[in-house]
């Protein structure tokens, strides 16, 4: 029995990030598991499905807007309190694994991560440990799933969100329209983005090109 963590949405500029932990025997998983962003979105949710039906516990912790824009924090500090949080969840005295290491640094971010978990646990950090490990590739499916649902409770709020991320024309053209017409960002935004500081600067410039 071991543990793998991982974690969605730490990049995108709007919604909450979202870590999980599986904590499982590695041949009792499903076929199939893997990075999930390699995995279509129907097959995800499948694979979630069988993932909390064969692991022995899961555990999924959420990272709000409101959180990550706060001044004092960061999202290598964010991420490791995510890790941290959903294993807390799984975890038990001499229990081992490994998380996906979300700083440059992997010794020190699987570091960060055990000094904030109750339990005495042994933690490997690995850079893309999603692609190579088959708990944490199905931790990053429970992630994914998780993030995915909460895009679409996003959708259901605002309308057509795209995917989230700032490289997406949908999402870009959502708070554009948005700003456009409500003269803020919503609140699902990642304001201390640089994204969500192109939009106002770019209404305040067409603002400016009415006068």
């Amino acid at each position: 029995m071991r543990f793998g963590v991982d974690e969605a949405g730490k990049g995108p500029v709007l919604g909450s990030m979202f870590a999980a932990a599986v904590r499982a025997d590695p041949v009792t998983l499903p076929d199939g598991v893997g990075d999930s962003k390699d995995i279509k979105p129907e097959r995800r949710e499948r694979l979630a499905e069988e993932i909390r039906e064969s692991a022995d516990a899961v555990g999924v912790a959420e990272v709000p807007v409101e959180r990550i824009d706060a001044d004092e924090t960061d999202m290598n500090t964010l991420t490791v309190d995510a890790q941290a949080t959903a294993l807390s969840t799984v975890a038990r005295d001499a229990l081992s694994g490994t998380v996906d290491a979300g700083d440059t640094d992997a010794t020190r971010f699987g570091r960060r991560v055990a000094d904030a978990v109750d339990a005495d646990v042994t933690v490997t950090a690995e850079h893309g440990a999603d692609e190579t490990d088959t708990v944490v590739g199905a931790a990053s499916i429970i992630a994914k799933v998780a993030r995915d649902a909460h895009v679409a409770e996003l959708a259901a709020e605002y309308g057509d969100v795209g995917s989230g991320y700032p490289s997406d024309p949908t999402t870009r053209a959502f708070l554009a329209d948005y700003v456009d017409r409500h003269g803020e960002l919503p609140a699902c935004a990642r304001r201390s983005w640089s994204t969500c500081d192109d939009v106002l600067a770019a209404a305040s410039q067409s603002t400016l090109g009415d006068f």
